[in-house]
């Protein structure tokens, strides 16, 4: 093999290095991220169970707010409201609802949106917790339900700006129909996202 033949190989060689090496660094540019991927190990546990605690505590004040507006039209409280789907029925929860009701109904959803961080961070920070125990295609579908439950609250969000018109007398049929595709979209993406954190937790860790 003469001289020019070793040069060029050696150079091929080394080229095909270089482009392995930048094909995968940019691959894990690529690769979503968890939102939350950023934050030291040590700190990811207690800031979960801050936000979890923290959620806990306003679940149980809303469990409280809920009670009045548990009626024939309404079995299911608010929750009855944000599924309503159309003026007709959402019409005749508000009719079902007497003064104290509703307020309690407004209170609710001016707190809800200090429950919507508290809740989606929870989640958010629960679902990278379970991640961090597995490696491979979990570990993936974590990265992207991370953003998922932060996205369930922005979901929810809306939900309660379209409830709002309607519990304060706008008779725009867009308001029930809005709210109850957001609150599908926002249950399923928090159904999603805690199932998974859960089966995170009690499948076994692979050693």
């Amino acid at each position: 093999m003469s001289a020019n033949e070793t040069i060029n190989i050696a150079s091929f060689a080394d080229f095909a290095l270089k482009y392995s090496a930048t094909k995968n660094r940019l691959a894990g540019q690529n690769k979503m991220r968890h939102p939350f991927d950023f934050t030291p190990s040590s700190t990811r546990k207690p800031l979960f169970f801050s936000f979890l605690s923290l959620t806990l505590i306003l679940f149980a004040v809303f469990r409280a707010l809920d009670t009045p507006l548990r009626t024939a039209s309404a079995p299911y409280g608010i929750v009855s409201f944000e599924l309503a789907g159309n003026i007709k029925t959402a019409a005749e929860i508000l009719a079902s609802w007497d003064a104290r009701a509703q307020l309690f109904a407004a209170f609710g959803l001016g707190l809800d949106y200090l429950f919507m961080p508290a809740y989606a961070l929870a989640l958010s920070f629960g679902i990278l917790l379970a991640a961090g125990r597995h490696t491979g295609w979990f570990t993936r579908l974590g990265s992207w339900l991370g953003w998922h439950a932060l996205a369930a609250a922005l979901f929810d969000a809306a939900e309660n700006f379209a409830l709002w018109q309607t519990l304060v007398g706008n008779s725009d049929p867009v308001w029930p129909f809005l709210a109850f595709y957001c609150a599908v979209i926002k249950f399923t993406f928090l159904l999603v996202g805690l199932t998974y954190a859960l089966f995170g937790w009690l499948w076994p860790r692979k050693t």
